[in-house]
């Protein structure tokens, strides 16, 4: 474990660092998605998430994060997949997806850091994030192959 100013990083048996993350959608449609800013760097969009505190489920890490990151609470859905980064630094991300019920006007990031959120549609989000962030793209890429299509038939290659 490592420790930073008001968080202790946990790490798995194989070195991975544990994160958990939602993708945030405005509705059950999930066809817009929240991103929020960098803090680092502040001009990039980011899906939420961050280290997951000890004993610390990754669903209960997920929702604070975005609480904490975005600004938003919502209702828990399913887990959409556990993300590697072999590359370094090494993590692994439980991804969840989220449908916002409640929008903060301020929140934590906002006040501390200027943290800033905006609503995307899924493919324009891809496209924001595959240059900096391709786990993040690879987030929504995997939603939208195992998402039914929005015609309400399966997408191609997921039914029985």
């Amino acid at each position: 474990m490592k420790c930073k100013p008001n968080q202790t990083r946990t790490y798995d048996p194989e070195g991975f660092k544990k994160r958990a993350a939602c993708l945030c959608f405005r509705s059950e449609r999930e066809d817009e998605v929240l991103l929020v800013s960098s803090s680092r760097y502040p001009d990039r969009w980011i899906v939420p998430g961050g280290g997951m505190e000890p004993e610390e489920e990754p669903s209960g890490a997920a929702v604070r994060e975005v609480y904490e990151e975005a600004g938003v609470r919502g209702k828990l859905g399913r887990l959409l997949g556990v993300f590697e980064q072999r590359q370094a630094p090494k993590h692994r991300t439980y991804v969840f997806v989220l449908t916002v019920t409640e929008v903060l006007e301020d929140w934590e990031d906002a006040v501390s850091i200027g943290r800033k959120r905006e609503w995307f549609k899924v493919d324009d989000a891809i496209k924001v994030l595959q240059g900096h962030k391709p786990v993040h793209a690879e987030y929504l890429q995997t939603l939208k192959l195992g998402a039914p299509a929005a015609n309400g038939s399966p997408a191609p290659g997921s039914g029985p």
